[in-house]
């Protein structure tokens, strides 16, 4: 069973910086995507950004675009968020997610099922 596990989240200062984590174990696809995605209260879930192993491509959301940043360390079957910038709006829970079987190009998160999903993890943007 695929395993994702969120990390690094916390209560940041409007203009901070947080990087969350998401390690992934249990795997054997060879194509995939791994998507971050966020809830804050009263809110739909909104794809923020998205990475294809096929070949790199990355999806932002325009709410992040030029402040987040999604990378992957493959070796360690691990996505990063680095979270620059943040806004009290950005205050919500960040949940990664794994779609597999994806070809290449970029993913638009909001158009896909995804299949697994984390636990999330809280980020907190004070004013």
């Amino acid at each position: 069973e695929v395993q994702l596990v969120e990390s690094g989240g916390g209560l940041v200062q409007a203009g901070g910086s947080l990087r969350l984590s998401c390690a992934a174990s249990e795997f054997t696809f060879d194509d995939y995507a791994i998507g971050w995605f966020r809830q804050a209260p009263g809110k739909e879930r909104e794809g923020v950004a998205c990475i294809n192993s096929n070949d790199g491509s990355i999806y932002y959301a325009d709410s992040v675009k030029g402040r987040f940043t999604i990378s992957s360390d493959n070796a360690e079957n691990t996505v990063y968020l680095q979270m620059n910038s943040l806004k009290p709006e950005d205050t919500a829970v960040y949940y990664c997610a794994l779609l597999p079987g994806v070809v290449r190009g970029t993913i638009n998160p909001a158009n896909f099922r995804w299949n697994y999903w984390g636990r999330g993890t809280q980020v907190t943007v004070s004013s």
